[in-house]
């Protein structure tokens, strides 16, 4: 059976791509498939237990771990206090280069370097500034009169102290998106706001953040799903502690699989993260709709 040269040539771009599509899914699509089927398993390496089939027994295990809440519970001060400070400060820095004036391209740029860092430089510079005997910042609050902290020991200061280091690491990513979004604002509507007799807050309030609410909406959901994985600073900063003071859930699921090998549990929390994220994307995405609708 012979094939006619238009076949050919209409199946070429599918074996070009053919190579490219077997390395995704081996990649990608199997290792998902396969650490959810592990997620129904029981799988204690370190104990040398076999691979056992135990359905929900994972998920019904993490419901009743309060190591497992904790680490959800840290979390969501992340996002909330973490993403939410780095968004209002974002918006500060971009309203204020929003401008023309001397020097704007020299400090915008001073303004990326956190973010243009390594989390690992991000990490040790701050472990620095932290250090309870010659760290700057205790030393600043001696200088002062006030007294010195141990930020990293204290179960009351190390998750705020990874906040706060993640917020200057993470605030030009705002700066960046939301300067872009007021910069793509007409000036003619601001002209006619002004020409109406508003003042700079009403412009700025009923004019440009309705007009910027769907850069918002995208900015955070992105940090926030990023924001979700903070692990970096964490191994890098207090490694969780004191206590389990500091512990996200990606620096326990790490501890879970590669610590204590407890792989079907690990997996199991992986999918828990997957399925949050994935509540958080829909829930921003819906608010995106319905602003453009």
């Amino acid at each position: 059976m012979r094939i006619s040269g238009s076949k050919i040539e209409k199946s070429m771009p599918f074996l070009f791509i053919l190579p490219c599509m077997i390395i995704l899914l081996a990649l990608t699509i199997f290792p998902l498939i396969y650490s959810l089927w592990l997620s129904f398993n029981s799988w204690e390496l370190a104990m040398g237990f076999p691979r056992k089939f135990i359905g929900l027994g994972n998920y019904v295990r993490m419901a009743q771990d309060a190591r497992f809440w904790h680490s959800m519970m840290n979390m969501g001060k992340v996002l909330v206090f973490g993403v939410g400070s780095q968004f209002l400060l974002g918006l500060l820095l971009a309203v204020l280069l929003d401008r023309s004036f001397r020097g704007k391209r020299l400090i915008s740029t001073l303004f990326l370097l956190p973010m243009m860092l390594a989390p690992v430089v991000v990490g040790c510079t701050w472990r620095q500034i932290y250090n309870y005997s010659y760290g700057p910042l205790n030393y600043i609050l001696q200088g002062i009169s006030l007294p010195a902290f141990d930020w990293l020991a204290s179960p009351h200061l190390s998750l705020p102290s990874i906040i706060i280091s993640d917020t200057w690491e993470w605030t030009p990513f705002f700066m960046v998106v939301l300067l872009a979004g007021l910069q793509s604002i007409s000036p003619e509507l601001r002209e006619a706001a002004s020409i109406d007799g508003a003042s700079s807050w009403q412009i700025f309030y009923h004019v440009v953040l309705p007009l910027l609410k769907p850069v918002i909406i995208v900015a955070i959901l992105i940090r926030m799903m990023d924001a979700f994985k903070l692990f970096d600073l964490v191994v890098l900063l207090t490694k969780g502690g004191p206590g389990g003071s500091s512990e996200t859930i990606a620096y326990y699921n790490y501890l879970t699989g590669f610590k204590h090998f407890s792989m079907g549990y690990a997996a199991a929390l992986s999918y828990i993260q997957l399925v949050v994220i994935i509540i958080i994307a829909n829930i921003f995405l819906k608010f995106l709709t319905e602003e453009k609708g």
